[in-house]
């Protein structure tokens, strides 16, 4: 099994379906793609130790979300108010890509995560493949709601919008800029309010 190759390699690492983090009742939920192998897979936590994790918690807290603007190990004392973070895919794929079957085991997970949240939440996708397991978790025709970068849906309970991934390859490409990014939490935090 894959992730027990990379347990041997790196026995200090989490290794396991990283769990979501923050407040369970949060009217904000952001959803990432997967554990990437030196970020969550080894904290546990997500978006915890790796590049994608540097903006967003720097916007998470700039927009009043988390206690701190980085988060370094699952046990340091960062909080989130009034947010909670989780992935698409549960745990680290081969590769660092996710591939269709690794969607669709993890989906009933995140659909449960969707089922909990308060009317009026706002759930941001960062990139395509979480908006569309969120479309999918919902049991919603993908035709329908198309990812685009500061798209918003009506999704009866709650309004979803979409972001690039904070990725590496997309903030140092310039696909997503600070603004851009910035923006999105904005209009988040504009929706909330």
């Amino acid at each position: 099994m894959f992730l027990d190759e990379v347990k041997q390699k790196y026995p200090d690492y989490y290794c396991r379906p990283v769990p979501p983090f923050g407040d369970s009742e949060a009217g904000f939920l952001v959803v990432g793609l997967a554990p990437g192998m030196h970020g969550a897979n080894r904290s546990g936590r997500p978006f915890t130790g790796d590049h994608a994790g540097i903006m967003l918690y720097q916007m998470l807290h700039k927009f009043g979300f988390s206690s701190h603007q980085e988060s370094v190990a699952s046990d340091d004392d960062l909080q989130l108010t009034g947010c909670r973070i989780t992935n698409a895919v549960k745990c680290l794929p081969p590769d660092n890509k996710p591939v269709g079957a690794e969607i669709n085991t993890c989906n009933t997970f995140l659909a449960n995560e969707l089922q909990l949240l308060p009317s009026g939440s706002v759930v941001l996708a960062l990139g395509g493949i979480a908006h569309r397991a969120i479309i999918k978790a919902l049991g919603l025709r993908q035709a329908e709601f198309k990812f685009a970068h500061e798209a918003m849906h009506e999704l009866g309970q709650f309004r979803l919008l979409d972001s690039y991934h904070c990725s590496r390859y997309n903030t140092n490409t310039g696909r997503l800029t600070t603004e851009m990014f910035e923006s999105v939490f904005r209009t988040a935090r504009g929706l909330l309010t």
